[in-house]
């Protein structure tokens, strides 16, 4: 009998795929136990953990801590770390808590694979650890060149580093004989995607190879950086139908100033200049960002300059936090937080009503029309939960499909999953959407 491994994942969606490869790696010596199931006794337990920011941080001490208790009660055999934690404090957490039995960093995949007794294989390989979704997240690279104050990223992940193509389109191949439809392409930083390969970028190229894989027909492109944005990537999106017209493209700010003390590479005019572009050249386009509010330099003026902005460029999708300042980031060195926490919490409730009302508009701006979507789930109460191409999933709001079997010729509800339909969107709110069905569309 195989010995029982069970992993628990925290953190973003990179660390998702680490621990599917990693799975992958060692699925012929241990029976798989999923992470959300309970057995009276697991041999190993593996935590990849999150170091990005204090609350990631405190998350996933406190999972290592409970997963301690659960040990010395006799539940688990071996606890293993690895991940972004144990890579930034690798030579503190040993002595902080012994009871784990190894730690490995967020680069130590293969010595890990090793340490579980197996041989390191086929990196384009994955165990899903949600077998079933209509969608996976693609990895194109790790680690990050960029050198923005406040993150601490370059010091977890390392140099960025591309995944060659061939290799990504054989992932695709596994991932499309799964089931998968739609790839939501992930990286710290996908337009510098290729620079180290091939001596060029090469995100639109790579586009272009993935769609040509049969069973994928949503590629969706997120962790776009604005300093010298590859513009044919959107020539592609504009013209390839299999691309979607969304993009995902933290900005995080638009006083130069602020823009400056960040590090970012780019000024508010060259924002304002690329996202003129992104919405001349591909028609429709979502676009989503993230922003950062109270960050060092960030006095009333520059966050009047952010929240005209905002209301200027009308973002489809827009997520918002408060700086907070990261050890070993160069801002932790140079730039004093001087911002108060109370001011920070109502800028950003400020910045967040205004995208509230934006978001609202937009979606209500699209009821009565047809759209495409892709069905993710069915919940209980009778909904198909579904996406078009202008939401990625588990960040954005969904399109709510009622399930009527006359309307779906009695096809059993849980078999739509994977499936494309035609919609009309009948009603919004500030985040979801609600639809009648058209037409199955396979």
């Amino acid at each position: 009998m195989k010995p029982l491994l069970q992993v628990i994942t925290l953190g973003c969606s990179k660390n998702t795929v680490d621990t599917e490869h990693l799975l992958y790696q060692i699925r012929n010596a241990y029976e798989i136990v999923p992470e959300e199931e309970t057995r009276p006794r697991v041999d190993v337990l593996l935590i990849n953990t999150c170091g990005f920011i204090g609350d990631a941080k405190e998350q996933s001490i406190q999972t290592i801590l409970q997963a301690v208790a659960a040990k010395a009660e006799g539940r688990y055999g071996k606890i293993l770390v690895f991940g972004c934690l144990s890579e930034r404090y690798g030579a503190e957490l040993p002595a902080l808590i012994p009871e784990v039995d190894g730690w490995f960093g967020a680069r130590d995949l293969e010595p890990l694979v090793h340490a579980l007794g197996c041989k390191s294989e086929n990196a384009a390989r994955r165990v899903l650890t949600r077998p079933g979704l209509p969608y996976a997240f693609l990895k194109i690279s790790e680690g990050c060149d960029r050198a923005c104050s406040y993150c601490a990223i370059p010091l977890i992940r390392g140099r960025h580093r591309s995944v060659p193509m061939e290799t990504l389109v054989e992932e695709a191949r596994a991932l499309a004989e799964q089931g998968v439809r739609e790839l939501v392409v992930i990286a710290q930083d996908t337009t510098f995607y290729g620079l180290d390969l091939y001596h060029k970028r090469c995100l639109a190229e790579l586009l272009e190879r993935l769609s040509a894989v049969e069973g994928i027909e949503w590629i969706r492109i997120h962790y776009s950086y604005p300093a010298d944005f590859p513009e044919d990537v959107l020539e592609t999106m504009a013209r390839n139908p299999k691309v979607c017209r969304y993009m995902d493209i933290p900005l995080q700010h638009i006083a130069d100033p602020v823009l400056k003390s960040m590090r970012r590479g780019v000024d508010g005019a060259w924002t304002r200049a690329l996202i003129r572009r992104m919405r001349e050249k591909v028609p429709g386009v979502a676009l989503r960002t993230t922003l950062i509010v109270g960050h060092p330099g960030e006095g009333p003026k520059e966050f009047r300059q952010l929240m005209d902005f905002v209301a200027e460029a009308r973002f489809e999708r827009m997520g918002a936090f408060t700086y907070s300042e990261e050890e070993g980031t160069w801002g932790a060195a140079h730039l004093p937080d001087t911002v108060t926490p109370r001011t920070k919490r109502s800028r950003l409730d400020r910045l967040m009503a205004l995208q509230q009302d934006i978001s609202l508009r937009c979606n209500e701006a699209r009821v009565g029309t047809p759209v495409r979507v892709l069905v993710d789930g069915f919940s209980p109460d009778g909904i198909l939960v579904c996406r078009s191409e202008f939401e990625s999933p588990e960040v954005d709001g969904e399109i709510l499909v009622r399930y009527d079997a006359a309307a779906f010729d009695g096809i059993e509800p849980h078999s739509l999953v994977g499936t494309f339909l035609q919609v009309r969107i009948v009603s919004a709110d500030a985040y979801d959407l609600t639809a009648d069905l058209i037409c199955i569309d396979e």
